[in-house]
């Protein structure tokens, strides 16, 4: 076999370059039937077994693949965040309990006017409101993009807060004492547009959920959300019974966003 190349001139740790192309090479399908040994990525790569062992073990902190000791790793089922329907949730908390490690990018921070947002959060078309835009990731992989509109004179605390690793709804607790206590959620399955699969890495055959959300608390309307979710590693799950059962409700045109 051909030996694959690495850069070996020092900009990157021969063991984080293997990492990325195992990556690329597991979204590319190489690897549906049969995950390489270490023995076999030794020879590929023309590496140490110790750079083969650095790498492996980040693929399997993310979640990428299953090696247990003794036998040869193996591609990993997709995580998938799970999300029960018709509960208050945060993204923050549902991908921290599927396991895997999460992390922001923010793209916005700021205050803003916008009259639509203003009249969906009871407020005057000129209100300032605060602007937060997030890339979430869950391990290394984009999971969402995500916009929040919060009243400034309510929010204005959160603009000096690190959204990198953090849940807005812990920050706004902290700065304000409010937590959400309930709100509507309208979701669609859409194709995201050629920026946001970009953003979110998102095959091209991949759909998405485009969930709307507006926030209550303790009467008041404090939060409008938009948010794009890869279809490929999230789902949502209901539960219902012979005697309570379960309601959906079609989204109306008051609530979408175009």
């Amino acid at each position: 076999m051909t030996e694959r190349r690495l850069d070996r001139s020092g900009g990157q740790t021969l063991w984080k370059q293997l990492q990325q192309d195992l990556v690329r090479r597991l979204r590319a399908g190489e690897f549906d039937d049969l995950f390489p040994g270490e023995l076999q990525l030794v020879e590929d790569y023309a590496v140490s077994r110790h750079t083969v062992r650095q790498a492996l073990a980040k693929l399997r902190a993310d979640g990428l693949i299953v090696a247990e000791r003794g036998r040869q790793p193996r591609v990993a089922t997709t995580p998938e965040i799970r999300q029960p329907m018709g509960a208050l949730y945060s993204l923050f908390s549902s991908v921290e309990a599927s396991g895997l490690p999460q992390h922001s990018v923010v793209r916005a921070l700021d205050v803003r006017a916008d009259g639509v947002i203003a009249s969906r959060l009871d407020l005057e078309a000129s209100s300032p409101l605060v602007y937060l835009e997030r890339v979430r990731f869950a391990g290394d992989e984009p999971l969402a993009l995500d916009r929040v509109w919060l009243p400034k004179a309510l929010a204005e605390g959160l603009l000096d807060a690190d959204f990198s690793h953090t849940s807005l709804y812990n920050e706004l607790a902290k700065s304000t004492g409010l937590r959400l206590d309930h709100g509507r959620e309208d979701i669609r399955a859409v194709n995201p547009t050629p920026a946001e699969r970009a953003l979110l890495h998102c095959p091209a055959d991949a759909a998405a959920f485009s969930i709307n959300r507006l926030g209550h608390a303790q009467g008041r309307k404090i939060e409008w959300r938009h948010t794009v979710v890869r279809g490929d590693r999230f789902a949502l799950a209901a539960e219902f019974s012979a005697h309570e059962g379960y309601r959906l409700t079609p989204a109306t045109a008051a609530t979408a966003l175009p």
